[in-house]
């Protein structure tokens, strides 16, 4: 497995615009790409401008081609001028 941790800062008054498109995306991913596995839309009360997301993929290739997918090219532009800063972690899950 590959997940995908993303921390996004949202632009002062603007969530109420950002979080329907996210979770449109986030839906878009789960239903139209077979390696996506798992989407969670995360916000925390303390943290009002901040979003993270939980994203799991069969591999590497899985998240490329979701950066491809037209679903997450429309949303990445939709949002572009709302957030202030954006933070991404992958990791690759450890096989023993």
């Amino acid at each position: 497995m590959f997940a995908v941790c993303v921390t996004f800062q949202i632009a002062s008054g603007r969530m109420d615009a950002f979080l329907p498109l996210m979770l449109a995306n986030a839906q878009a991913s789960l239903e139209q790409e077979p390696a996506c596995h798992r989407f969670d839309v995360l916000t925390d009360p303390d943290r009002p401008e901040e979003v993270a997301l939980y994203e799991l993929y069969e591999d590497a290739t899985a998240f490329d081609a979701h950066l491809a997918s037209s679903h997450f090219k429309t949303f990445d532009a939709a949002v572009a001028d709302m957030i202030t800063d954006k933070s991404v972690r992958t990791y690759t899950e450890v096989i023993s």
